[in-house]
């Protein structure tokens, strides 16, 4: 039997599994498709932003340099490639991201807004290719001892009190738990009877590869219309909505013929394609899960929530209930976690998935072909190119604004911890590498030392210098990164073997 079975073999479902091996349990992920490589995975079609979350997740697991290495130049600036596919990167202001379009500027935001965010490895944006990350993502699992089959797809499950039988391609398998991370149309979450429920799309959109006859008949870049939007990238790449209540998403091919009408409608322009080579569809429909957890099955990534792709915010928004969810789920099956640790997944992760799912709504109601739309665009733009609202849609869009409610008013409890730069010459990220909590001392008091001590294997203690401490005496991070209790000043130790016992148990 395994400890763990995962279903779906994308990036949330592997960061979830090395999360897993990380804390010592057993995993086997199951994955559908034969082949992991698609064209819709690489670039253009598979260029991807990754935020500070998502950013801090690859650096405290040691995993962030693999990723960026991929996709930087020896300058350290986007490599060709990824330049070609991101349309804004040439843009003579420096663009920090969107918000429907609307372009935010780095110029314009206030960093000290953000007083317990310290420079480190990890930076607010990355853009990169889904199919690379992916096999950094599958190569550490394997090394981690996960084994992955893929071409078995899950089929049905039998949920009993203590496990889970998964059938998949043909064969049958015990677990004592079973993660969906198997997409919208999650066959874990409809086998286990939990409720997907939010609002219709308005749109179809497109993401094709073609050729254009004549190209200069479409002006590049993001293009608002009478009847949608389009974004030309050349030479090749179009991206466009048709507000016709998503009904051509999934129903038929989608031909060189359709494509070019599509096209012509919202550019209002005669343009000929010549060739169509690559061709998608997606919609805004946006739906979450009524329950990230039904018994032994529980929920991550798009098999959880979906939403349109705009902004960029659901792969990130997945790996985040990966990094949640992964030492959570291994306490349970080890039998040290507090009684409602698991619980707590959904309690976190959910509203924070329906927060995203309303930045979706927000954007698509900006783009709807009408006056009013027209005339709010005119109006965020102003406010988008002032110090605060750039900070603000910044805050957002990066992540920043990240902050689980914990029941304790202070400002950093809740909240990513700081990347503290130690006089030893490690940081507060590569600390978090093995997966365990960490006490942060930088007094070295011999109380907060023993509290540790009856975590061992649980709570790493580093008692160190730090170059800026931010004036806090201690600080209590969980496995995922998260602060569970700051003392400014001299610590008092009750209160953090209190905050302690809540998040790791007794000794």
């Amino acid at each position: 039997m395994h400890d763990i079975v995962i279903a779906g073999a994308g990036p949330v479902g592997l960061f979830l599994a090395c999360e897993l091996r990380l804390a010592g349990v057993s995993v086997l992920v199951l994955e559908q498709a034969d082949d992991p490589r698609s064209p819709l995975k690489r670039l253009p079609f598979g260029l991807r932003g990754l935020t500070a979350p998502t950013l801090e997740a690859l650096h405290r697991r040691g995993l962030l340099d693999e990723v960026a290495a991929l996709h930087l130049s020896k300058d350290g600036t986007a490599n060709a490639r990824i330049a070609a596919a991101a349309h804004w990167i040439g843009q003579p202001r420096r663009p920090a991201g969107h918000f429907a379009g609307i372009v935010f500027h780095h110029d314009r935001i206030d960093a000290s807004k953000w007083p317990y965010r310290l420079p480190g490895r990890a930076g607010t944006s990355l853009a990169v290719e889904m199919e690379a990350l992916e096999r950094v993502l599958a190569a550490r699992a394997q090394a981690l001892g996960v084994e992955i089959r893929r071409g078995a797809g899950v089929d049905r499950i039998e949920v009993a009190h203590d496990g889970v039988g998964v059938h998949a391609g043909g064969a049958r398998v015990e677990a004592r738990w079973l993660v969906g991370c198997d997409g919208g149309r999650s066959t874990v979450r409809k086998a286990s009877g939990i409720d997907f429920a939010g609002t219709e799309p308005e749109f179809t959109g497109y993401s094709v590869d073609v050729d254009i006859a004549d190209p200069d008949m479409l002006r590049p870049g993001r293009q608002y219309t009478p009847a949608g939007m389009y974004t030309y990238t050349r030479p090749n790449t179009i991206a466009m909505v048709e507000f016709d209540g998503g009904a051509f998403h999934r129903v038929q091919p989608i031909t060189r013929d359709h494509v070019q009408s599509v096209l012509r409608r919202v550019s209002g322009t005669d343009v000929t394609l010549s060739a169509l080579r690559v061709a998608t569809t997606w919609t805004d429909r946006a739906y979450q899960a009524s329950a990230y957890r039904a018994g032994r099955v529980l929920l991550a990534g798009d098999a959880a929530h979906v939403h349109s792709p705009l902004g960029g915010q659901g792969l990130n928004l997945g790996i985040g209930d990966a990094m949640n969810l992964g030492w959570k789920l291994a306490a349970a099956v080890r039998g040290d976690a507090p009684a409602d640790l698991l619980d707590s997944y959904e309690r976190e992760r959910r509203p924070v998935g329906a927060q995203v799912l309303d930045w979706s709504r927000a954007q698509v109601a900006l783009m709807r072909p009408c006056p009013g739309s027209r005339a709010l665009e005119a109006i965020l733009r102003d406010l988008v190119d002032t110090r605060d609202g750039a900070t603000y849609f910044a805050e957002r869009v990066w992540g920043l604004a990240l902050r689980y409610d914990l029941g304790d008013d202070h400002p950093l409890v809740g909240r990513s911890v700081p990347d503290f730069a130690f006089a030893d010459g490690t940081s507060m990220g590569e600390r978090l590498r093995t997966g365990n909590g960490v006490l942060v001392d930088f007094d070295a008091r011999a109380p907060l030392r023993a509290l540790a001590a009856r975590c061992s294997g649980r709570v790493d203690y580093v008692a160190c210098a730090a170059r800026e401490t931010l004036g806090f005496g201690a600080v209590l991070v969980r496995p995922d990164g998260i602060v569970a209790w700051a003392a400014e000043g001299a610590p008092d130790p009750d209160l953090a073997a209190l905050a302690t016992a809540r998040w790791f148990g007794g000794a």
